[in-house]
């Protein structure tokens, strides 16, 4: 299989800047934080690699991979991976990625 690039937009860049710094706060250790971002790294490789893991959305080439209790939109194209967001399923209201 060949790797594809990963991009991350600029929307989910940020989520994930404040996924990370709420945690930093709220722990005020950068531990669990360190990690998390180490997870979505990673999972994100494996997606790279296997760019159909995700599961199916109701938008064309948009996947969705859990990653604890964060759902990472991504999508795909014939070379490039592209993050579009990182959202916390405990939100009250919708991504809109999801109907």
């Amino acid at each position: 299989m060949v790797k594809q690039k990963i991009v991350w937009t600029q929307e989910a860049y940020e989520e994930r800047k404040q996924i990370l710094a709420y945690w930093l706060e709220r722990n005020q250790s950068k531990t669990y934080p360190v990690k998390l971002n180490k997870l979505i790294k990673d999972t994100l490789q494996i997606a790279s690699i296997y760019p159909e893991s995700g599961r199916k959305t109701n938008f064309e080439n948009v996947r969705v991979l859990m990653i604890r209790d964060y759902l990472l939109f991504y999508e795909v194209n014939k070379t490039t991976i592209f993050v579009l967001s990182i959202w916390d399923e405990r939100r009250n209201n919708k991504t809109p990625y999801m109907k």
